[in-house]
């Protein structure tokens, strides 16, 4: 087992750490030889190119992290102050942060019990029944008078939501559709690659992603106004680069040809990571059939997903134990996020008919999932679980 110093506490187990071990070190020295270590160079062009080959899109504009990601987006898709986006209450900040950049509000949506992600029938009831075309077309929120602009789906854990009605009812409404992938890279919904179905999909290479570029993030889009206008926008909106001339407000969101270099490097082992997150999430089920106390999320037979995080569901009286127990054996564990509508910056916004986001956070937490994760690695886990059960739960694993 290795140990991983997370804070002030080192864990033997982590619960998701970075795999750096193809041609990372390669591509990167060939960054500093040449000198191309900045937001120029053939890697940021390459790393574009393999995401859109992977997931099926046209165009890809390379970011510092996947909250700049959603950021352009917004600002692509004409998101303004004034505005309303339909938002997940389960996810992380940094969706509703985005919103909150470009003026605009979030509407906090439930989720799904079986899959956490955002409740598709929730976000029709709410757009047919709350919602109404004002006499300017634009689809309105009955209580607040606003525009509802845009939904942000997010493939939670890495699981795709249920796209298909989900891009109906946003079409009949004319809601622009932009996916938070962040997750979900090397996920397919009815055989189609996440990111692809919305005007602007979003990918994220955190350290605890599947794939990372010490950070980084991409946009996909097959329009290509939109990509243009990111690209442009990440770029400081320079007019003219040479006299220092801008034609709008514009943000240095350039990913590093560094950063490209380590991403190239990972998605050149993208399929093989996916099959061993797969694998891993099929061990720990295996390992923990039958046992009664213990669940996972579930998963639809038409997606395929990457198995990002591996989420187990226990008794709500028991999951603070649970979680304390295990990372009191070297394991880190991690709670679901805390509800957006319950955080204080958002307390004023409007949340949606949320219940399953409560009980998924109250009962739900996820468990070591690296690419690196071995068999006796996952073994000692489960076996930590079971012991917590055991003889009034103080068992020594």
């Amino acid at each position: 087992m290795r140990g991983t110093r997370h804070g002030s506490t080192t864990y033997e187990i982590p619960l998701s750490e970075p795999l750096l071990s193809g041609n990372e070190w390669s591509y990167v020295r060939e960054c500093i030889e040449t000198g191309w270590v900045s937001s120029a160079g053939a890697f940021v062009n390459r790393f574009e190119d393999a995401v859109v080959d992977y997931v099926g899109a046209v165009h890809a504009v390379a970011v510092v992290n996947g909250t700049s990601a959603l950021h352009l987006s917004l600002l692509g898709c004409g998101v303004g102050a004034g505005d309303e986006v339909i938002v997940p209450a389960l996810t992380f900040a940094a969706t509703a942060n985005a919103v909150r950049y470009v003026g605009a509000h979030p509407v906090f949506m439930d989720c799904e019990p079986e899959t956490l992600c955002i409740d598709v029938q929730k976000l029709s009831d709410f757009i047919h029944r709350e919602c109404a075309r004002g006499r300017d077309g634009f689809l309105r929120n009955g209580r607040t008078g606003r525009r509802v602009k845009a939904v942000i789906p997010v493939h939670v854990f890495g699981h795709p939501v249920e796209m298909d009605p989900l891009i109906e009812v946003c079409d009949d409404s004319g809601v622009t559709v932009i996916e938070d992938a962040a997750e979900s890279l090397g996920s397919f919904y009815r055989g189609r690659h996440t990111g692809t179905f919305g005007l602007a999909g979003c990918f994220s290479f955190n350290g605890n992603k599947i794939i990372t570029a010490g950070g980084g993030g991409m946009v996909v889009t097959d329009d290509p106004e939109l990509a243009a206008r990111m690209r442009h926008l990440s770029r400081q909106a320079k007019s003219d680069p040479f006299e220092y001339d801008h034609d709008d407000v514009g943000y240095n969101y350039a990913l590093s040809n560094i950063q490209a270099a380590v991403g190239l490097a990972q998605m050149e082992r993208l399929d093989e990571y996916v099959a061993v997150k797969r694998r891993n999430a099929a061990l720990y089920m295996d390992l923990l059939s039958g046992f009664e106390e213990v669940s996972f999320l579930g998963a639809r037979p038409w997606v395929e997903s990457n198995c990002w995080f591996y989420t187990l569901k226990v008794a709500v009286e028991e999951r603070t134990a649970l979680m304390g127990y295990l990372m009191s054996k070297g394991i880190q564990v991690r709670p679901l996020w805390k509800p957006l509508h319950l955080l204080s910056v958002y307390r004023d916004e409007q949340a949606y008919r949320i219940e399953h986001a409560l009980r998924a956070h109250a009962s739900c937490f996820n468990l070591p999932c690296s690419v690196g994760l071995g068999g006796e690695e996952i073994e000692f886990v489960v076996r930590c679980i079971r012991s917590f059960y055991s003889d009034g739960r103080r068992r020594v694993c």
